[in-house]
Order: C-alpha cells, then sequence, then structure tokens
C-alpha cells in the first residue's frame, strides 16, 4: 500500500489534464442531489419550526360536517387555555352589479378569538376585529387579493355570500393558519362566523370542516393528548392534528418530489459515470507505458491497481467535495428567490444529512463506474502493453471484479430506497436506468456493425465511407458517443413524454367528457326546483342529482378499519350515498342490488377495484361514522366506479332506510353547452343563494397549473442530467483528438482534401447523434408509457413533438461537440505527425 500509494501521490503531481470531465461530471451530480435535498430540508424545517403557526394553534381538532358535541367541547375546554372555532367550506361570492359576477371562493368563517398563534396580515394594516366591524350597514370581510382583482373589488364595496351582505375591509395579505395554500380550488374569504348566522350557508348537512384550535398549556405532551383523544373520541369521525406536523399533507407532497428530484438527480450522476468511465480508460491507455514499465521493473498486479485505484480515490473526493460545496452554497444563494415563490416557510442553512446522502452516492457511483476500467490494468501483460496499449486487454475482468460492482450497484439502489422511503419509485427509476444503458450499448454494437456492412456501399461518397469506416472501428467512439449522450436524451425524453402525456389526458381529454358545472351543498327541499330547472332547458345535455354524506370508515368485520387494510379510502372521511336502485349505466360485478322497497338492516354497494385492493369480500361488515353516529351495514354487491370523468362516483351506496333520516344535503354534476352555463348559473345562484357551483374546467386548470409547476421541476432536472451528458460528449471528443489527428494525416497523406475530412467527420457525429437519439427516444417513450400505465394509471399517447426535438438535439449537440474539436486535427502537418508515430 505504502509503494503503490507513493507511486500515485507522484503521478498526481503532473495535473489534473485528462480528469477535467471526470471532475466535472461527478461534481455536477452530486450538486445536483445536493442542492436538491438541501431545498427539501429547509422546507421541512421550516414547517417543524413554524408548525404551530401553519395550523393556527398548538393543536386542530377537526370534524367533518358538523359542530363538536357537549363531550367533546368539555373536554376540549379541559386541557387547553383557549380554544378558536372556525369553520370551513366553498361559496359562492356574489358581487351586485348590472352585470352580476360571481367568483368561487374557500370561506373560513373565525370565531372572536381568532388567530390563537400567529397573526394575519390586513392591507391596509388594520386589527382583523376592526375589519369584521364593518361600515355599520354591513359586517365586514376580508379577502385574497387575486379574488378581489378577479372580481374587480376594491375597498369598501360590498358582495354577499348566500344571503348576507358584507363589506370588503381589507386585502388579506398573509394569515397564519394557511397550510394548504396554493392547493385550493378558490381563493380564501375570512368573515366572523356569527355574521354567517342568516346566510343560509350553514344549514344541517352543507359541506363543511370545523376546526378546533387549542392553545395548550406550556410543556403539554402532544403525543399523550392525540392518544387520549383518538381513544375517548375513537368512534366519532374526530381526527387530531398538531404542531409536531402543522401541515402534514405539505410536507408528504414536498417530500415525494424531492425524492422523485433526488432519483432525475441519480439518473443525471449514471450519465455522468459514463464520463467518469470513459475518462478513467482515456487515462489508463495513456499510461500504458508506464504501467509496462512498472510492471517490467516487477511491480505487483496489486500494487499497479491500487496505484490508479488511489489516484481516482483522491479525485473522487475532490469532485464530490466541489459537487457538495456547489450543492450547499446555490441554495443559500438563492435562497430569497426560492423564499419568495414558496407559500409555505423554508429554513434555509446547511443541513448534514442531504450533504452525506449526495457525497454517498457520489462516491458509489464512482467506484461502480472505475472499478472495472481499473480491473483491465491487472490482467495485461507487460509485452502486450508496449505493442497493443490499452486495447489488448478488452476481456472480461476477474469474476471478483464483477461480484464487486454488482454490489455497488446493490448497494447504491439500496441507498436509493433508504433514503427516498418510496421503493416502487426508485426501483423503476434503477430498471430504466439499467434497460437505457444496455439498450444504449446494444445500440453502439448494432450501428459499429451496420457500418461495417454498410461501407462497401459508399464508394461513391468518400467522406461518407470514411465516416462509417470510424464508427465501424473496433476502438473508435461509437459506444463512448452513443452512452454518454444517449442516457441524457433518455431522461429527458421520458421526461417529456409524461408530462406532455399527462397534459394531453387532463387538459384535453377529460374535458370533452367532463360536466360544466359541479352543485353541492343544494338540500333537501330545494332539489326539485333545481331538477325543474334543468329539466326545461334544451341546453342541458344530461344531468346527475344524488343524496351526499362524508363519512369515516372506522370498522371492518368489527375490528379497527386501518388493522384491516392501509388504504386511501380508511385515510379520512369518504363520500357516501344512498339510493333505492342504481344508477342508469351501473355495472354490478358481483353480488345482487336489493329490492326498492328495502326495509331491513343496512346493505351496501362498494366500489369494486377499492374493495378488491383492500380485501373484501360479499357478507363483510363496514362501520361508518356520519355526523358522529355510527352505521354497521353488510356488503350486498360490488359495482364499477370511474373518477376519471369527473362525475358523481361514490365508493359506498347504501340502502335509504340507513341514511335518508340523517341530515344531507345534495350534489349534482351539469352537462351544458358552453353558452348555457351562464345562465344556469345566474337563475341557480339567483334562486338558491347557499348553492356553490364548481365549474369543472376552473378545477381542471387548477390541477393543470400544479402539474406545469412539478414537471418545470422535473425538466430542470432533466436539463442538468443532459448538461451531464454533453459534458461527457465533450470528453469523449476531446479524448479522440488524438486518433482524429493521426486519421486525418493518414487521409492527407493518401489525397484527401480538408472539406472531404471535415465532412466524414460531421456524418460520423451525425450518424452517431440520430442513433443516440433513436435509442434514447425509445427508451423514453418505453418509460413514458410505463409510468403513465402503471403510476399515474392514465393512457399514453406519444408527443411527437418533443420526440423530434430530442432527435434534432441529439444530432445537434454531437455535431457541436465533434467539429469544436476538429480545428486541430485539420491543422495538423501530416508529416509531423507520422513521424510522431514511429
Amino acid at each position: 500500500m505504502t509503494q503503490a500509494w507513493t507511486i500515485a501521490r507522484r503521478e498526481l503531481r503532473g495535473g489534473l489534464r485528462g480528469f477535467r470531465i471526470f471532475l466535472a461530471c461527478l461534481a455536477l451530480g452530486v450538486a445536483a442531489i445536493a442542492a436538491v435535498g438541501t431545498v427539501r430540508a429547509s422546507i421541512q424545517a421550516g414547517l417543524v419550526a413554524d408548525g404551530a403557526a401553519l395550523l393556527g394553534g398548538d393543536a386542530e381538532v377537526r370534524l367533518t360536517y358538523r359542530f363538536a358535541d357537549e363531550e367533546e367541547a368539555a373536554w376540549m375546554a379541559s386541557i387547553a387555555e383557549a380554544v378558536s372555532e372556525t369553520v370551513d367550506f366553498r361559496s359562492m361570492l356574489v358581487v351586485p352589479r348590472d352585470d352580476v359576477d360571481r367568483g368561487l371562493t374557500q370561506v373560513q368563517a373565525v370565531d372572536a378569538f381568532y388567530p390563537l398563534i400567529g397573526a394575519t396580515v390586513l392591507d391596509p394594516p388594520m386589527p382583523l376585529d376592526r375589519a369584521f366591524a364593518g361600515n355599520g350597514a354591513h359586517p365586514g370581510a376580508v379577502i385574497e387579493r387575486v379574488l378581489a382583482d378577479r372580481l374587480a373589488l376594491q375597498v369598501g364595496d360590498t358582495f354577499t355570500l348566500g344571503t348576507q351582505t358584507f363589506t370588503l375591509s381589507a386585502i388579506l395579505e398573509s394569515y397564519p393558519d394557511n397550510s394548504g395554500a396554493g392547493f385550493g380550488l378558490g381563493p380564501r374569504t375570512l368573515v366572523r362566523l356569527d355574521d354567517l348566522a342568516g346566510s343560509g350557508l350553514l344549514a344541517t348537512g352543507t359541506l363543511m370542516e370545523t376546526n378546533y384550535r387549542l392553545d395548550l398549556p406550556d410543556g403539554a405532551d402532544l403525543a399523550a393528548l392525540e392518544a387520549e383523544a383518538k381513544r375517548r373520541f375513537a368512534d366519532s369521525g374526530l381526527r387530531w392534528r398538531d404542531a409536531r406536523e402543522g401541515a402534514p399533507g405539505v410536507a408528504r407532497f414536498v417530500d415525494r418530489i424531492g425524492a422523485f428530484l433526488i432519483l432525475i438527480g441519480l439518473s443525471g450522476l449514471a450519465v455522468g459515470g459514463v464520463g467518469v468511465s470513459s475518462a478513467v480508460r482515456a487515462y489508463l491507455r495513456g499510461k500504458a507505458e508506464v504501467i509496462a514499465i512498472l510492471k517490467t521493473l516487477g511491480a505487483s498486479r496489486r500494487t499497479i491497481f491500487l496505484t490508479y485505484f488511489l489516484q481516482i480515490a483522491v479525485l473522487t473526493m475532490a469532485g464530490v467535495g466541489l459537487g457538495l460545496i456547489l450543492g450547499a452554497t446555490v441554495p443559500l444563494a438563492l435562497a430569497p428567490l426560492i423564499e419568495a415563490r414558496l407559500p409555505i416557510p423554508a429554513v434555509f442553512t446547511l443541513y448534514p444529512l442531504p450533504l452525506l446522502e449526495a457525497a454517498l452516492y457520489g462516491v458509489l457511483a464512482a467506484l461502480l463506474f472505475t472499478l472495472l476500467p481499473l480491473a483491465r490494468t491487472e490482467a495485461i501483460k507487460p509485452a502486450t502493453l508496449f505493442r497493443d496499449a490499452f486495447g489488448a486487454g478488452g476481456g472480461l475482468p476477474g469474476a471478483r471484479y464483477i461480484i464487486a460492482t454488482l454490489l455497488l450497484l446493490a448497494l447504491l439502489i439500496g441507498a436509493a430506497v433508504l433514503f427516498s422511503g418510496t421503493a416502487f419509485l426508485t426501483l423503476w427509476t434503477a430498471g430504466g436506468i439499467l434497460f437505457a444503458l444496455v439498450l444504449l450499448v446494444l445500440a453502439a454494437a448494432l450501428a459499429r456493425f451496420t457500418a461495417r456492412r454498410f461501407r462497401r456501399l459508399a464508394r461513391g461518397w468518400p467522406a461518407l465511407r470514411m465516416a462509417l469506416g470510424s464508427i465501424g472501428a473496433r476502438d473508435g467512439e461509437a459506444t463512448s458517443v452513443v452512452l454518454s449522450l444517449g442516457l441524457g436524451l433518455a431522461v429527458l425524453a421520458a421526461v417529456g413524454q409524461i408530462d406532455g402525456s399527462l397534459r394531453g389526458s387532463i387538459a384535453e381529454e377529460l374535458p370533452q367528457v367532463a360536466p360544466s358545472y359541479f352543485f353541492v351543498d343544494i338540500q333537501p327541499d330545494q332539489i326539485n326546483g333545481f331538477r325543474a330547472r334543468l329539466d326545461g332547458d334544451p341546453e342541458v345535455s344530461d344531468y346527475e342529482a344524488a343524496p351526499m354524506l362524508r363519512g369515516i370508515i372506522t370498522r371492518i368485520n368489527g375490528a379497527p378499519a386501518r388493522d384491516f387494510a392501509d388504504h386511501w379510502v380508511l385515510r379520512g372521511d369518504r363520500g357516501v350515498t344512498y339510493s333505492a336502485r342504481p344508477a342508469e349505466g351501473t355495472v354490478i360485478t358481483e353480488g345482487r342490488w336489493w329490492p326498492e322497497d328495502y326495509d331491513g338492516p343496512p346493505l351496501i354497494s362498494f366500489a369494486a377495484e377499492e374493495g378488491a385492493e383492500m380485501g373484501l369480500s360479499l357478507g363483510d361488515t363496514i362501520t361508518t361514522n356520519i355526523l358522529g353516529r355510527e352505521i354497521t351495514g353488510t356488503i350486498a354487491n360490488f359495482r364499477e366506479v370511474s373518477f376519471e370523468d369527473a362525475g358523481i362516483g361514490f365508493i359506498m351506496s347504501m340502502t335509504p332506510s340507513a341514511l335518508q333520516g340523517a341530515p344531507h344535503s345534495w350534489i349534482s354534476t351539469v352537462y351544458a353547452t358552453p353558452e348555457a352555463e351562464a345562465a344556469i348559473l345566474r337563475d341557480i345562484a339567483g334562486a338558491y343563494p347557499n348553492v356553490t357551483a364548481i365549474r369543472v374546467r376552473d378545477a381542471i386548470d387548477r390541477v393543470v397549473e400544479l402539474l406545469g409547476g412539478i414537471t418545470a421541476a422535473t425538466r430542470y432536472g432533466a436539463l442538468a442530467t443532459l448538461v451531464t451528458g454533453f459534458l461527457v460528449l465533450i470528453g469523449a471528443a476531446a479524448s479522440g483528438v488524438p486518433a482524429r489527428t493521426y486519421e486525418a494525416a493518414v487521409l492527407k497523406t493518401v489525397g484527401a482534401s480538408r472539406g472531404v475530412i471535415l465532412r466524414s467527420f460531421a456524418l460520423r457525429a451525425a450518424l452517431l447523434g440520430l442513433a443516440a437519439a433513436a435509442v434514447a427516444l425509445a427508451a423514453g417513450i418505453a418509460g413514458g408509457w410505463a409510468v403513465s400505465t402503471f403510476i399515474f394509471e392514465t393512457e399514453y399517447t406519444p408527443v411527437w413533438g418533443s420526440a423530434a426535438a430530442i432527435l434534432l438535439g441529439g444530432v445537434g449537440a454531437t455535431l457541436l461537440a465533434s467539429l469544436g474539436f476538429a480545428l486541430r486535427p485539420l491543422a495538423a502537418r501530416p508529416a509531423r505527425v507520422l513521424r510522431a508515430r514511429e
């Protein structure tokens, strides 16, 4: 080891020539992963630090579509120093003008204690109590700026919610309990809860959530209080949150997106690994004579291997260190810009764990891609090295090196699974990268084989013949070019296909079959008039209406539901309806529907797909908490339920006798021509001010907007991967300069002009770029299909515009890299070059 380190240290004195691409690829991959991890950790730290403010209290008790009963209210009062009651629901904000304007808003009705923690920021600045006082004639309200701008509302203007008129006292700039900011369908409106008493909006059955924020004594044991709440009110539908996780939905979203972007970063590191491997091969090829002399002087295989392994290790540490510095400092430098665009808090500082994760990935990737090239030095004989340099050692390395490489690959994938927390997505990503690598290696071999075959047919085109001959050469640059560019393009192609396919599915297909409006909070005494308005309109092609309740599944077959299965249906509350007969077009997959006059114990019709995923069978019993009352029913049938057309779809439907006596409202979807939508909204809102209309196209646009932000971040990660691939391509072109210089000298000697030689270089680059891009496109389309089909469960349609850009980009990148290094070979004098090779 000492002897190997001495030789390695002396060779390192020669500088970093030949290793600049090695360092750049490794540093860029590590920096991308470290930067994403740092931003994710900063957001998570912000959520933890401001958990109470995001929640609006030290803890929160949430009830669905009801207020707390006496027992629940008494328990909350006994553990808290103060309790603030708020009601959250959607409604239509109406501006009474000659041409009435309406907008969907998320109303938060608050009490006098709001906010318990934090403060609201209003424009113009004023206390919230003063804003709610109004102008004497009407109570006051505050709304977010985006809604005021949309409806052209100014401070002092009036608007109505239900039948209650309010005065706009101020613009709501920020408020404490906004952990869902940016994800709602409508901008926020704050009003005093007492001022809604006569509005008709809080009738029994209204789709609302009641939140009780608790100001707890200092040192309160949040975990113990949560356990007590679940024990006392296990079957009441009560849900508990506290400041330990003030915004769990946002935290999960950030964590998943961060994990996905890190996986994209690992793809970039894999692309960089190709460059690392190429750089090591080129460096060792240049050290052939040194290796031969060392072996001739008696250096052992182990000493030779350790000499260059230690050199690579030192350079790896340098590349990883540079990447960590970039990945840690860039987010800190851009922190003001990032914070300005985030709707949630973030604490930007140095976080060790993301940096350790990035460093581990970098070291493992470097080992993975350098071990086999280093192993080749051990198996090459000195005499062969003098005659054939590095190329003679082209056989397979020893079995121990192959096994070690496989173990490193398993360790890298295992680390990614551990850190990301998403085994399924990680394994899919790893499989996609390996599939693309294998496909690109096969494509390079096929390109060489095809070039050798077609070279004979290109006798009349000397430039093309020379280009094909170079591509078909055994030690040519076909493999390095196809690998370096192809993997980066494959990642970019997959992202482009997934993005385009999702946008097409949501923005193009869904609106063609989706309803115009989704109406909620229709009271039972209003449903007949609602139907009469729609039945007489020839512009209405169809509508559906169904009674609507919300319930939480608490038990299955008598056992706690979450013990039976871990499924999204059991997380939170779900819509429940009742019906005497199945809706038109209902497909019963198993069992039978109950008779229309059935009046026995409750029966349940359950969604077939979700039931199969949960392991339910006919005859199983389900207990559902609805408005604090537990109803146990038996599964009588399973039916197909589709949520893809934005129509009405219920996981559970019960017999009428089980639910129709409970307080509830109705919902409806209306299918109409675009020209009739305004008149329908005007008539329904005028007749029933409490009814809320959600324009389905607006909801779809909001989803598309959110999706656009996610895919934009993903595209940036894919572009970083492509930049790494371009660096690798530059490295391959630079390392091939000596070979092209010798080739140009020979061609000039036999009479080839500079123009012919330049055209041959250009054709070679264009053909290799086209091959790499074609394979990358095939891999990208396969990846896009797999992700769309198995992860997002949407239909996949190839995006040919993105495909064409990938092909053109592949050809352009190889031409740029190759011709950028063509000047030196073209300018070289044949005599000097040929004499130097004697």
